[in-house]
């Protein structure tokens, strides 16, 4: 039978394991092919606490595929360093500009493909439900969504480009629904994503 010693240090690492599994890391990103946001989040409790936001610069990069490689290296970067349990995105945003569509989708599936090379879930959000989420209002400005997130994550200084709060806000809308069925799918493998977007790769 245990002493009263051995049975408070069990209670003592049951309790921290209990704590532990109320933490979740969530790292946001939103896709692009010229400068590419992301932020992460730490979930404690009911509390979301600011890890980390930046941005991945690929104006210098002439060959698309270059910087296709550099969303994957870094994405790969951020969760090794990290270690998310999730990885959220912005989907891409439906313009007159097929091109630029292209793009973004390209740098939306990299993403994807890196989480999910480390079988870490992946979620998608439409650039107005995360606008709605973080501010209230779907047709928010960037800068608008940007002093939301100061507001509410307690850090002052801005950031130097938007596109970082932007990739941050994908992280927070995400754990704003993590109680909520509002539809939006995850995927867990890659074969899962292609099943249910057969008209989206080709």
């Amino acid at each position: 039978m245990p002493c009263p010693k051995e049975l408070a240090a069990f209670c003592v690492i049951l309790y921290m394991q209990k704590e532990k599994a109320k933490e979740r890391v969530i790292l946001g990103i939103d896709p692009g092919t010229v400068v590419l946001g992301y932020g992460v989040v730490r979930e404690v409790g009911k509390k979301v606490v600011l890890q980390t936001l930046g941005v991945v610069k690929m104006g210098h990069l002439d060959d698309h595929g270059l910087k296709l490689q550099r969303i994957f290296k870094k994405t790969l970067a951020l969760i090794d360093e990290y270690n998310p349990d999730c990885v959220a995105l912005e989907a891409p945003f439906y313009g007159k500009n097929i091109q630029v569509m292209l793009k973004l989708g390209r740098a939306q599936g990299v993403a994807m493909a890196a989480a999910l090379s480390r079988d870490i879930p992946i979620f998608e959000y439409s650039p107005r439900k995360i606008k709605q989420s973080v501010t209230g209002n779907g047709s928010a400005s960037k800068e608008q969504v940007a002093a939301m997130l100061q507001n509410l994550l307690g850090f002052r200084e801005a950031p130097e480009f938007l596109d970082a709060t932007d990739g941050l806000a994908v992280a927070v809308c995400h754990s704003f629904q993590q109680n909520s069925h509002s539809g939006t799918k995850a995927y867990s493998n890659w074969s899962a994503f292609i099943k249910d977007n057969q008209d989206r790769v080709r």
